[in-house]
């Protein structure tokens, strides 16, 4: 079978091929042949633009050889998600299941699926990765060749990414884990054992958050006695800031324009920070950092926010107008910032094309530009999981919150607006253990 067909068969398996209808639509026989209609399930669903909403639908099965379904214990809410939410990644449906970070307990599997056992405690990576293509035998799982059929995607960048769950059919159209059961493609090689020293509260986000910090500070290359900057004081921005520390770096400055600094600051001291917002008369994010670091600029720069937020009318309207699909920026920001010959490490999500982008600077000055790409979770899990462990990182640092499933979609709209100082959230099912120590305790919205 050719590549494109196994990833097409994938994803008609989920019902989410171009001719799925939505999934709360129960009496469709394509949701009937891939679901099981004996146990209904509570899921979110993309809903439209800016609508999200918890929906009932059936749990999924089993439907080639080496798909894993999951129990769902855990799941959280990521700063991706919101582009998701917002419409501003291509080729979503209504009715299309969320949720790309998620932990559970193997409940059923394929005969091809190799060193599980049902009840199994796992973590998924939120991309799916084949384990035996070019880039996956070199455990660079976020590009795996195999697992996404999607022709616009290549068109538009010059190939493809890897399947993943619960994020369009841009990138498959699989049905994500924001949902009491799941089904995992290649269940052997994307699945996580977690052990019982490390609670779901703390393995879930091997599934994205941890791997994509660790993989912004150490593919743009932060190393001893560096000066990094971090845009963006989210968790994602949260880690980078931990791992730029554990990679050796003298100094972390954070800009943002939120409480989300304070809250770092607390967890952080050495931490410092930069509120954009408050920056005075003829005072830029560029000039401040400068001032800083002695006129010459910090070592690296690293891009945790996303190209969706405009800060300025052009770039508002551009976008409007469907211009541009991201804004430069803070991308430019961070190439002015940065000394002669710096690092610019590009992490939070940019979909498409932008304008004004300052190219000069760029060649010029010698900056390196990183697209640090959507990280490889598979190069950095085990390692990741071991430093859990040991207490080395605790990713408890970042969760404020414990919310139920069926709150959900009240939590993506809390998340977007930042309210109730909301940062990471740990989504509990019917099927969730109780909270280990340390854990937020829960709040019914």
């Amino acid at each position: 079978m050719a590549l494109s067909q196994a990833a097409a068969v994938l994803e008609r398996a989920l019902g989410h091929d171009d001719n799925a209808t939505t999934a709360q639509d129960l009496s469709n026989p394509k949701i009937q042949e891939f679901g099981d209609p004996s146990v209904p399930m509570k899921a979110l669903a993309w809903m439209g633009k800016n609508t999200v909403q918890v929906i009932d639908t059936y749990k999924p099965k089993v439907v080639e050889d080496q798909d894993v379904v999951l129990k769902v214990t855990g799941s959280t809410v990521c700063g991706s998600d919101l582009h998701l939410l917002h419409g501003t990644v291509v080729e979503l449906q209504k009715g299309d299941i969320l949720g790309h970070e998620f932990c559970g307990v193997v409940e059923n599997m394929g005969e091809g699926v190799k060193g599980l056992n049902k009840g199994d405690r796992v973590v998924a990576s939120f991309q799916i990765a084949c384990g035996d293509c070019f880039f996956c035998k070199q455990k660079l799982s976020s590009q795996c060749e195999r697992t996404n059929s999607n022709t616009l995607e290549k068109g538009m960048y010059g190939g493809r990414t890897a399947g993943m769950l619960g994020y369009s059919h841009f990138t498959g159209g699989f049905a994500g884990g924001q949902a009491e059961y799941v089904r995992v493609p290649y269940g052997s090689v994307n699945l996580l054992k977690l052990p019982d020293s490390v609670p779901d509260e703390k393995g879930l986000y091997l599934s994205d958050v941890l791997c994509t910090s660790y993989n912004c500070v150490v593919d743009t290359g932060v190393s001893e006695g560096d000066i990094v900057a971090i845009w963006g004081a989210g968790p994602i921005g949260q880690m980078c800031a931990e791992f730029a520390f554990l990679q050796g770096a003298k100094r972390v400055i954070i800009i943002d324009s939120n409480w989300r600094l304070d809250y770092v600051k607390e967890k952080y001291p050495k931490v410092e920070t930069i509120d954009y917002s408050k920056l005075g008369k003829g005072e830029s994010v560029v000039t401040k950092l400068k001032e800083m670091t002695d006129g010459r600029g910090p070592d690296d720069a690293l891009e945790c926010v996303a190209g969706e937020y405009a800060k300025g009318w052009a770039h508002y309207f551009e976008m409007q107008l469907g211009m541009e699909t991201d804004t430069s920026e803070i991308v430019n920001e961070m190439i002015a910032s940065v000394r002669n010959f710096g690092r610019v490490g590009i992490t939070g999500v940019y979909v498409g094309f932008t304008n004004h982008f300052n190219i000069g600077s760029l060649m010029e000055r010698g900056i390196r530009l990183i697209g640090n790409g959507q990280a490889p979770v598979h190069l950095y899990w085990d390692k990741l999981l071991k430093w859990i462990e040991e207490g080395k990182i605790n990713p408890l640092n970042m969760v404020t919150h414990r919310v139920r499933i069926e709150d959900l979609d009240k939590v993506y709209y809390k998340f977007e607006k930042k309210e109730d100082g909301m940062q990471k959230v740990f989504v509990q099912t019917k099927f969730s253990a109780p909270p280990c120590e340390g854990s937020p305790e829960l709040t019914v919205y």
